[in-house]
């Protein structure tokens, strides 16, 4: 898959790319993410990329212009248009659903707003989506952009060892997941669940299953009305 953000920090995008799980998809080639300076395409010599607003008010917009060209420049190396996403909070915010149907894609491109955001007239233009990560406002959107980047990239072949390393995650199937534990058996006089250990499968499989329903039910019942409504023989017992 290939993804193209584009931000007035590169460097910063860089630094989290590089490292873990997503840094050796890149460098193994199962995925090519490459970071953007929108500042390179700016035409005054002070390599200025944004003016107050127009109407007033407090802060600075981001010019059309380089934007729009950045952009261009992405298309021409790809030598495809990217479905273009903009991270905003105006915009639609992130399901695990859309993060599945975005990784299926060959091509996406990601623009980083900053200050007070961009020129309406060149979203307008070339933006197709705007996605926001919550109900709150960061300073800029690149680590939005890198959030999406990592949910999306981790589902695309190759750079997770196993489909199991996501599926049985939070949000993927409709649940939250499942309590996890490790070694030590006791830890603090808290042991782990019995059934855990037991080596039976078929047990360990419902344990895991009842416990995602009744953590999904404490703690996101939203979520757990809309599962059971799917899979109404799966209701707990009030």
């Amino acid at each position: 898959m290939q993804i193209d953000i584009m931000t007035l920090f590169p460097g910063m995008c860089e630094t989290y790319l590089g490292e873990s799980i997503i840094g050796r998809a890149i460098k193994k080639g199962a995925l090519d993410v490459r970071c953007h300076n929108i500042r390179d395409y700016t035409l005054n010599k002070q390599k200025q990329t944004d003016d107050a607003p127009f109407g007033g008010g407090m802060g600075m917009v981001m010019y059309c212009q380089p934007v729009y060209d950045c952009f261009r420049a992405v298309c021409e190396q790809r030598g495809t248009r990217p479905h273009l996403i903009y991270m905003s909070p105006s915009g639609k915010v992130l399901t695990q659903q859309r993060v599945k149907e975005l990784s299926e894609m060959e091509n996406i491109c990601i623009l980083c707003g900053h200050y007070e955001g961009v020129d309406e007239r060149v979203l307008d233009e070339i933006v197709d989506e705007e996605i926001s990560i919550g109900d709150y406002v960061v300073t800029g959107g690149e680590m939005p952009a890198l959030i999406l980047t990592d949910a999306v990239a981790r589902l695309c072949p190759g750079v997770l060892s196993d489909e199991e390393c996501y599926t049985d995650e939070s949000h993927f199937s409709g649940l939250l997941e499942y309590p996890q534990y490790t070694r030590p058996y006791i830890w603090n006089d808290r042991e782990v669940p019995e059934v855990l250990r037991s080596g039976h499968h078929a047990n360990i499989v419902k344990w895991k299953k009842e416990q995602a329903l009744r953590r999904t039910r404490e703690r996101r019942p939203d979520m757990y009305e809309q599962y059971i409504k799917d899979h109404p023989d799966e209701k707990l017992p009030d």
